[in-house]
């Protein structure tokens, strides 16, 4: 694909699925169209990196912050956050955009959103390429029991309860929880008897390395708008989305698709992943799958921005080229 000016990002928010959805955007308008979905707890900016090496190469890359996040709404009730809710707000932004198909790439959360978009709409995924949360098939029973036996200092636990992680945050400013997840290297999520996981976390004394002081202060200042609980609700639905998604009990994922995982990322050594992934498991739910094992922790678009650039790069590269010479 021929190179095209990157420009800059142009912002702006659209009316989809009953909310206003912020999108940033880079490229040419008429490139291919890449969806970047980001995770938790992130913005769209955590694609920068991306979005100025897709615009590079020609593609028109797609930036939203989802359903709770910076500058799109926040829907109060809890029950707003489904899988169902955040994959319609993209299907209906696509349809915005008079798209019918796009590259997909999600990270973290956006990673599991993408994920479920190609579960229930592979016909609009051209192919996607997720970050750091392999797809799980929907298991035996909701995931609230399934975790049960880690005990309430597992952070998805001490998530559920509304306002309990909320007043735990909001020991700290802002920039203090964001740099407590941001810089986890930790084996699981999981806190001391007695201590909420944010508590038990550290915050490093020193920038880390991959992310300045002002975007830091950037992604801040609109959590701090915002609010932490629309991403917690995120957390909040899994056992609805476990009943919502009985319809696609052992579906598998159509769509090509490539999974990058840091080798040092908490989630490795979490749930069984790292046996999961190599064992072929995460193969025989999603079959046309590429697996690509990078140095890393868990935010890699951002901590190994060039190395994921080039993996993102190459693997769309093979469609375009296809299509170019069809």
């Amino acid at each position: 694909m021929a190179a095209g000016g990157a420009g800059e990002v142009r912002h702006w928010n659209a009316a989809v699925n009953g909310i206003s959805l912020h999108v940033a955007e880079r490229g040419p308008a008429d490139g291919p169209a890449v969806l970047l979905l980001h995770g938790f707890p992130e913005l769209w900016l955590s694609w920068r990196h991306q979005m100025a090496a897709l615009a590079a190469r020609g593609f028109r890359a797609l930036a939203p912050d989802l359903r709770g996040y910076g500058d799109s709404d926040a829907p109060a009730d809890p029950a707003a956050y489904t899988i169902f809710h955040i994959v319609g707000d993209l299907v209906a932004l696509l349809d915005h955009l008079r798209l019918p198909k796009v590259f997909v790439v999600g990270h973290d959360w956006g990673a599991l959103v993408a994920w479920h978009l190609c579960l229930f709409r592979p016909d609009r995924v051209r192919a996607v390429v997720n970050l750091g949360v392999p797809y799980f098939p929907r298991g035996p029973q909701p995931m609230t029991e399934a975790f049960a036996a880690l005990g309430d200092t597992f952070y998805i636990v001490q998530f559920q309860e509304p306002g309990r992680a909320e007043r735990a945050f909001g020991r700290y400013d802002v920039a203090t929880v964001l740099k407590k997840f941001y810089s986890i290297e930790i084996d699981e999520l999981i806190a001391p008897p007695g201590v909420e996981i944010v508590d038990f976390l550290q915050a490093p004394s020193s920038p880390l390395p991959w992310i300045s002081e002002e975007e830091l202060g950037q992604y801040a200042e609109k959590f701090e708008k915002s609010g932490f609980t629309g991403p917690l609700n995120y957390y909040r639905m899994l056992d609805t989305n476990w009943k919502l998604t009985a319809p696609w009990n052992g579906a598998k994922i159509t769509v090509p698709a490539k999974f990058i995982l840091g080798e040092k990322d908490v989630g490795l050594r979490s749930f069984g992943t790292e046996h999961y992934v190599k064992s072929g498991g995460l193969k025989a739910s999603v079959p046309d799958l590429e697996v690509v094992i990078i140095e890393g922790h868990h935010f890699l678009q951002q901590e190994q921005a060039e190395r994921v650039n080039s993996e993102i790069l190459s693997y769309f590269d093979k469609f375009t080229s296809d299509e170019a010479s069809a």
